[in-house]
């Protein structure tokens, strides 16, 4: 006889606890687990925090204590080291490694000479070993030095063996303190932390069970004076740790500050070739408009043609006003007289010379007219240069070189160094005229180069390359 048993719906719900059958859209039979640990996800804060407290323990002083961790060199940047001279700033890169030596060797002295033991026996000398070799291994293993420091505490005591002194000896309370403070500065708050706690609690169960057949017990003292050490060693990283906050969003700021300069003399630039670019395309418009005008009995396919022409012109000028409006500011003025070209020059030579700079200008190769692009960018150039010149270097002379070569133009301007018996003193203005300038010939797929010159002064020199087509239309 076969029984047969109900089959539940998927729907149905399931108590809590229990296990469940469904079948699926597909006949396939899937166990579906509902069961929930009673009290899961209502811990309580304090518990949370204690299991956080326990796994940073665990995480900064027990997961891999003897790891290799060799102590970094220093670095050479700082603004007191870059300033010494080249050996003695080598030689500082290891100035930490001398620092840890020297507190190596300081343990070592007092552990072997102030234990209460003869200076040359055995055990005073084994004593000021062992009280140097923790803190040897803070330059490779600094947690496992802690915990070296730890465990020659109860050894240098039995090894010294006069009673006076316990839980640390001399020797082993500078090795302690000083693997303290190393092991902090090269890890983190948090772990300096955990170790003065570990320490308190070895001076506290030391004291309660040993304590009383010493004569003087140094828990306390040590307990207070790691806690002040380690307060400094914590103070520094939260120092440390604000500096290099600080450093990287002045990073980030200068970062953004230059990107909005660029994006700045890109706007501009696109507002003054929209001048240049409505000329040509308003020409266009009037040419295609007129130009059945001038053929007798013009065919009608080629007035179409003019027709299209002069709409695509118009429709084109549409598009270039909406962009204009877009990179416009909120204070931008339209200009009222037509974008300057390289004939302007001369009158822009007397403005500056007015201003107090004296300028030069010389023309090689054959002069001849160029694209409005290239003529409009060349003005520029040759007028942010100056700018710099009167801003950066008073008192100075200048040179503006204008070269018409096969393939393109060259264009110098150089000014000489300040003079020393000037009153002037240089302004440091906003640095966005060499920026602006490389955008200009960048844009005209030309070449660039500024610097200062051997004689103290500063020089700019472009290349604008022209196409041969565009130099037989002009």
């Amino acid at each position: 006889m076969v029984r047969v048993v109900p089959e539940r719906d998927a729907r149905e719900p399931v108590c809590a606890g229990t296990t469940a059958l469904t079948r699926s859209a597909y006949g396939v039979d899937v166990t579906e687990t509902t069961h929930q640990q009673a009290g899961n996800g209502t811990r309580s804060p304090e518990y949370r925090l204690f299991r956080n407290a326990l796994r940073g323990l665990q995480q900064d002083l027990f997961h891999d204590p003897f790891a290799y961790r060799p102590l970094p060199p220093r670095r050479t940047d700082g603004p007191f080291v870059r300033r010494l001279p080249g050996r003695l700033r080598q030689a500082a890169r290891h100035l930490p490694h001398a620092v840890v030596a020297a507190a190596a060797l300081l343990a070592l002295i007092i552990g072997a000479v102030a234990g209460g033991l003869p200076g040359g026996d055995a055990l005073a000398l084994l004593t000021g070993v062992l009280c140097a070799l923790p803190v040897v291994a803070t330059l490779v293993r600094p947690i496992g030095a802690f915990w070296l420091s730890v465990a020659v505490a109860p050894v240098g005591a039995l090894i010294n063996g006069d009673g006076r002194d316990w839980p640390w000896i001399p020797g082993a309370l500078v090795c302690h303190l000083v693997v303290l403070v190393v092991v902090a500065l090269r890890t983190r708050p948090r772990t300096a932390v955990w170790m003065w706690v570990l320490t308190t609690a070895y001076a506290l169960l030391s004291d309660a069970l040993f304590g009383g057949s010493y004569y003087y017990t140094n828990g306390a003292p040590m307990m207070v004076s790691s806690a002040f050490a380690l307060l400094l060693v914590c103070l520094w990283h939260v120092r440390h740790i604000a500096q290099e906050q600080v450093t990287a969003q002045q990073t980030v700021t200068a970062h953004e500050r230059s990107r909005r300069t660029l994006l700045e003399e890109r706007t501009n630039i696109a507002r003054e070739l929209h001048d240049v670019v409505a000329h040509h395309m308003s020409v266009v418009a009037i040419q295609a408009e007129a130009a059945p005008y001038r053929v007798e009995d013009p065919p009608e396919e080629l007035e179409r043609a003019f027709a299209t022409i002069r709409e695509n012109a118009v429709a084109a000028l549409t598009e270039l006003r909406r962009v204009l409006g877009v990179v416009r500011a909120e204070d931008y003025e339209a200009p009222d007289a037509p974008q300057p070209t390289l004939a302007d020059l001369d009158a822009l030579l007397d403005n500056v010379r007015e201003a107090g700079l004296a300028v030069d200008k010389a023309v090689t190769g054959a002069v001849r007219e160029l694209p409005p692009g290239v003529e409009l960018s060349a003005y520029r150039i040759v007028q942010e240069a100056l700018s710099n010149s009167l801003r950066h270097a008073p008192g100075a002379t200048a040179r503006v070189e204008v070269s018409y070569v096969l393939g393109g133009l060259g264009l110098r301007v150089v000014n000489t160094a300040i003079p020393q018996n000037t009153l002037v003193k240089p302004s440091p203005g906003a640095g966005h005229g060499v920026t602006g300038m490389r955008e200009r010939v960048s844009m005209l797929n030309g070449e660039m180069t500024a610097g200062p010159t051997d004689d103290g002064g500063y020089e700019v020199a472009v290349f604008l390359p022209v196409t041969a087509a565009n130099e037989d239309d002009a």
